[in-house]
């Protein structure tokens, strides 16, 4: 999966949840953040590994990485 169609299945669940894409893009980066917190090395090492173009993967670059992870 490429970063559009990620952006595509966040406007799918925006739709589905009944709120605005922002606010579901807003929510993942939120959980991305917390996440990313972790000390433990696997933890780092996952994020590491996310190809992002940011100080931190956005919540497309982390849709299309994991479905590419998961479709392998």
């Amino acid at each position: 999966m490429d970063t559009a169609k990620a952006k595509k299945t966040l406007k799918k669940l925006a739709k589905q949840k009944g709120v605005s894409e922002e606010t579901v893009r807003h929510e993942i980066e939120i959980a991305i953040a917390e996440a990313m917190k972790s000390p433990k090395p696997q933890a780092q090492a996952f994020w590491k590994s996310i190809p992002h173009k940011g100080e931190q993967p956005t919540a497309e670059e982390v849709i299309a990485y994991i479905a590419n992870v998961v479709k392998d």
